[in-house]
């Protein structure tokens, strides 16, 4: 779309191949993407929103998504949305739980600020079942994530959790 910023936003501790999969995805539809990296404290994140920010900025850079940028946030979304000029909020549906969430926040986020739309993107199906939560877990407990997360995220979250890369 033409003129249009989107934003994708979350927490992403880590950034896994779903995300990306809807980054670049959304990286297609839009002129612009803003991954809005949110600072979400009570999530208890792994890594700081600084290390956060630039994992993702890699992973961008190193799919070549020429349209993409990061930035943090810390608030409201729609208060982020209206101070870089966003239009369409992105999401990632894994579930029908998720759709339903979602839907919610979109019809407030909507009532927050009018001229706010959300799109729900369903991911690629080998990346369905895949949430940074579960890529935490698996990695505490010394399983293989090579498959999960991008090649620069393997080896800052493998020493996260103690482990060599």
């Amino acid at each position: 779309m033409p003129g249009v910023t989107a934003a994708y936003s979350g927490t992403f501790d880590p950034v896994t191949f779903g995300h990306t999969d809807i980054i670049a995805r959304a990286a297609v539809m839009f002129e612009r993407l803003i991954v809005a990296v949110g600072l979400n404290p009570s999530k208890n994140p792994r890594f700081s929103i600084d290390e956060r920010v630039a994992l993702i900025e890699a992973t961008v850079e190193e799919a070549g998504l020429h349209n993409v940028s990061v930035k943090p946030f810390d608030g409201l979304i729609v208060d982020f949305a209206r101070e870089n000029n966003v239009s369409v909020l992105v999401r990632g549906v894994r579930t029908v739980t998720d759709v339903d969430y979602e839907k919610q926040m979109a019809i407030m986020n909507r009532d927050l600020f009018p001229q706010l739309d959300t799109v729900m993107l369903a991911p690629s199906p080998e990346y369905a079942h895949l949430s940074s939560s579960l890529v935490r877990e698996l990695t505490g407990l010394g399983a293989p994530v090579e498959k999960f997360v991008p090649k620069p995220v393997l080896p800052e979250l493998l020493a996260r959790f103690g482990r060599q890369s």
